[in-house]
C-alpha cells in the first residue's frame, strides 16, 4: 500500500486559515475590564422632560427662572441671586398647591449656573418643574 503524502508544492504553501478565537478571548476579556473599571455616576438629577406637546393649557400659578448667557438668574423678570432662589423654591414648596417652576436657560448658558438651578430645586422638593423654549434647541 502506498502511503499518503501531500506533494510538495502543497506543503510549501502558507496556511489560508487563521484562527480567530484568541483573538476573541483576548477582546472580551479587555471589554470587560474596561466596564468593570469605568467609574459609576456619582452626581445625577433625575427629571421627568416634557414631551413635545402642544395641547396643554396655560397655567396662571407659574413662575419662571431664566438663565441668562453670562449665568444670571432672572426669577419672573427680576435679577436673583442663589441664595434668593433657594428662599423663593422654599416658600414655592410650603405653598398648599405648590406652583410649576419654569426653566428657561439661554443657548449657551453655562451648564454649572442651569444645574445649579435644578440641585436648589430638588433640595426645595418642588415637584412641578416645566421647561420653557425646548423648541429652540430641537435643530441645535
Amino acid at each position: 500500500m502506498a502511503s499518503m503524502t501531500l506533494p510538495a508544492a502543497a506543503a510549501s504553501e502558507p496556511m489560508m486559515e487563521l484562527n480567530t478565537t484568541p483573538l476573541i478571548d483576548i477582546m472580551l476579556v479587555l471589554l470587560v475590564m474596561f466596564i468593570i473599571t469605568i467609574p459609576p455616576q456619582s452626581h445625577a438629577v433625575k427629571l421627568d422632560l416634557p414631551s413635545d406637546r402642544t395641547e396643554w393649557q396655560p397655567d396662571p400659578l407659574r413662575n419662571k427662572v431664566v438663565v441668562t448667557e453670562g449665568g444670571q438668574y432672572l426669577f419672573n423678570g427680576e435679577p436673583a441671586g442663589a441664595p434668593q432662589l433657594t428662599t423663593l423654591f422654599e416658600r414655592m414648596a410650603q405653598m398648599p398647591s405648590a406652583p410649576e417652576l419654569q426653566l428657561q436657560p439661554a443657548p449657551r448658558a453655562p451648564y454649572g449656573a442651569v444645574d445649579e438651578v435644578l440641585v436648589r430645586a430638588k433640595r426645595a422638593e418642588l415637584t412641578r418643574l416645566g421647561f420653557v423654549g425646548n423648541e429652540a434647541y430641537r435643530h441645535f
